[in-house]
Order: structure tokens, then sequence, then C-alpha cells
């Protein structure tokens, strides 16, 4: 079984009180570049192969109909576009990755084509793309649709959105350039080609405008659980994220393999980060003392704003009392996310199960703050829990560390203390091995 990789999702590094906690963004206030370049530079000195940023680029405002609970409380929001600051720890850094996010339900694929090619030159070939069908109500006013798109459909279009991209990339291959300075002949026009798409969604002629970079495309990467998720990753994905329990992660990993079988496509050389919270300390008191400065942040109107965003379902308007069941139903019918918590809920309760409101809140809580499932402990508890469940899932990946705490502390702790215990077993992938971060992240 091959070592472990890891990464560190900073998607929330500021958000849901983590901004307000000890240890944060004190004389340096989000979006202040000088943090992120602080974790960055920390961060690859433990060896972490990648940071990671997702997105979203509506306000929540799903629960109650209003975003002013997540004005309040900073729930998901404030999100800058994260491409400058990528560029920015690129700058003092030299082989840690980056990960970014963009929808594909709302862009275009040529304009992120040329993007993430233009980010892959900054960062000398150490960008992954990870593509997202967007589900969510306020993102979708934001580029002028009036409802969400049906789910299939939203897969549909990334399929076709990742196939423009994929041929963009190839459009104008590294053997295309020939910058002869004593011909002055730039490049071979043979070698370069329109891609001429014509699809449901996009009609792209092509070909990019840019010069080949360094990787040729950037890491795909995906984090679709659903059926349809699966599918349709399983024509170009190079590396997954995934959630969930032991028993979750074994069907997620089976689920994948199956669909890139059928794909004409070896299992064996796509890995799963699989997105763990964790809180280290030097002790397990310390953590655990951690853990309820955490817990003392959330309002039951933050809960509100996040579970219902996040599912894209006003859960304010359940009834009393319901079936797991009928919760599913009633979320599927809003056209809403049927995976993560309500998905986790299901599995955990059945979908007979009966729930009241102040049931399905306590349920809410605990996967907003992740504290029911988060690692806490000394490094060394935490470095055991993860090697028995790395074996038990049969390798093939890694994890991808988040941090409850504030920045940049939170991710000092995993680098100076998990990252090296975690090497120090022997546990983890040799660091940055390769050139490019598709190399470095190698199953």
């Amino acid at each position: 079984m091959s070592g472990m990789h890891t990464a560190f999702d900073l998607s929330f590094a500021h958000t849901e009180g983590r901004w307000a906690l000890p240890g944060s963004w004190v004389g340096a206030p989000f979006p202040d570049v000088r943090i992120y370049q602080e974790i960055a530079r920390t961060a690859e000195r433990a060896g972490v192969g990648m940071l990671f940023f997702g997105d979203g680029s509506g306000i929540p405002d799903t629960w109650r109909g209003s975003m002013d609970a997540a004005l309040e409380w900073g729930i998901q929001w404030p999100r800058q576009d994260m491409g400058p600051m990528v560029a920015s720890m690129a700058a003092v850094t030299s082989r840690i990755g980056f990960g970014l996010t963009y929808s594909s339900t709302y862009h275009h694929p040529f304009t992120v084509a040329r993007l993430l090619n233009s980010l892959d030159h900054v960062t000398g070939g150490r960008i992954a793309f990870n593509v997202v069908a967007s589900a969510r109500g306020a993102d979708a006013a934001n580029y002028g649709f009036a409802e969400r798109m049906d789910h299939d459909e939203r897969y549909d279009r990334l399929g076709e959105f990742m196939r423009v991209c994929r041929a963009l990339w190839a459009s104008v291959p590294a053997e295309a350039i020939i910058a002869d300075r004593a011909t002055g002949r730039f490049a071979d026009p043979a070698l370069i080609h329109p891609i001429d798409h014509v699809g449901t969604h996009f009609r792209v002629k092509g070909p990019l405008s840019s010069m080949p970079s360094p990787q040729g495309s950037p890491l795909l990467v995906q984090a679709g659980n659903s059926p349809k998720g699966i599918e349709t990753s399983a024509e170009f994905v190079e590396l997954v994220f995934g959630f969930g329990g032991l028993e979750g992660k074994r069907r997620h990993r089976a689920a994948l393999d199956a669909a890139l079988e059928r794909a004409g496509r070896d299992a064996s050389t796509v890995g799963i980060l699989w997105a763990t919270q964790a809180i280290v300390a030097r002790t397990s008191r310390e953590a655990a003392e951690l853990r309820d400065e955490v817990a003392a942040f959330w309002d039951p109107e933050a809960v509100g704003a996040f579970l219902s965003h996040n599912v894209g379902f006003d859960f304010a308007t359940l009834p009393f009392r319901f079936t797991a069941g009928e919760l599913v139903e009633a979320v599927r019918a809003g056209q809403g996310a049927q995976g993560g918590f309500v998905g986790a809920l299901v599995a955990e309760l059945g979908s007979d199960a009966v729930l009241t409101r102040d049931e399905l809140f306590e349920h809410g809580w605990r996967h907003a703050t992740g504290l029911d499932h988060t690692l806490c402990g000394s490094a060394e508890q935490v470095a055991d829990l993860l090697e028995e469940d790395f074996a038990a899932i049969g390798g093939r990946g890694g994890y991808m560390f988040s941090s409850p705490l504030a920045a940049p502390r939170g991710f000092a702790d995993l680098s100076e203390l998990l990252v090296p215990e975690l090497r120090r077993r022997g546990a983890l992938a040799p660091a940055y091995p390769g050139r490019t971060l598709r190399e470095n992240l190698a199953v």
C-alpha cells in the first residue's frame, strides 16, 4: 500500500467564527495575503502536497429566504476569487500545489481553461482544478438564473464543460512550439487545431489562445459523490475528494472503481483524498479545550443558515414532525442536494425514522460544526486513527485536512505536529518527488 498524501482545505479559514478565535487574523484581517503566504510556507516545510480552495459566489440566503443570518454570523462568506491569492502564494513557495474551484454550471469553459492555463504557468505546474456542479440558489441568482438547474442536467453540463476544457488544453501541444530564433518561426501550424465543439450547452471553435502550460492541463479533481456525479467524473477525474465514515468511504471507493472501469480507465491510478477535520495539540486535554472554544460560537440562526445554504433547502419550512424519508423528498422536490448532510442523516437513522425540527437541528449543529466527526487529540493519537482508517479503506489517496480553529494557528498545528508525526512513522508518501503537482500526488 502506497503512503498517504496530504492536503489542506483553506476554503473556510475565516468563516463560521474562525476569524475571532485565538490565533486568528490579528493584525492582518481577511483577506490579507500575508496570512495565506504564511500558511503556504509552513505547509511546504512540512511536505504537504496541496492547498485547496473551494468556492461559492453567492451569500447564503436560503434560510428564511434572507441573507441576514449569514451576514450577521459570517456563514460561508465572505468569499474571494482565490486565483490571485494562489499566484501570491506560489511566489513564496516552489513545490506545494494549489487547488482552485470553478463552477461548470455558471462559467464558460474557454474562460476557465485559459485562466487555469495561465495559473499553471505562474506556479510552474502546480495547479489542480476542482470542477463543480453548483446547486445553490444564491449562486444561480448572481449569474442570471431564476431557478437552479436540475441535478442531472447540471452533471450533463459538467461533462460537456470538461470535454471542451480538455480539448482546448490539447489544442496547442508542447511540440507545436518551435521558437527558432535563427529562422523566426514560432510555432508549427500543422500541430495546432480548432476543436470545433458544438454541443448542448456550448459552442467553442478553439484552439486555446495560450501557450501550453507545464502540466499540459491542471490536475483534474471532482468531489461529486452521487451516482450521476461519480459516473460523469469517471471520464476525466485524476483525483477525487471524498467524505463520510468508514463504510461510506468503502462504498464511494467501490462505486468510483466500478465507474472508472466502465469508462475504460485504470482505477488504481485515481486516488481519493478524504475530507477530514482535525484539531491537533500537544496534549489531548489541550485539544479538547480548543474544541470547546469552537462549539461555543454557534448560534441557532447560524446553524440554520449553514444547513439551508449547503443543502439548498430552507429548513425553516419543515413541519414540527416528519420522517427522514419525507425530508429527502422535500429536498429533492426543491432541487436541493440529497447527499451531504441529508444523505448522511438517512444513512444513520433510516428513512422511516421520525424527527422533530429540534432533533433535526441537533444533528444539524453537529454537522455544521463538524465536531461530531472531528479527529481531536495529540499528534500521536490522531496519527493512530489515520493509519487505522487508511489501512481499512485500502490506501490509494490520503487526507485533505480542514481545521475548525483560527488561521493560521490550526494549520500551523497540523503542519508542525501531525504531519511530522505521520512522516516519522513512514505513513506518508514521499514529499515532492516530481516537478509538477500531478507527479507529486500520483498514487
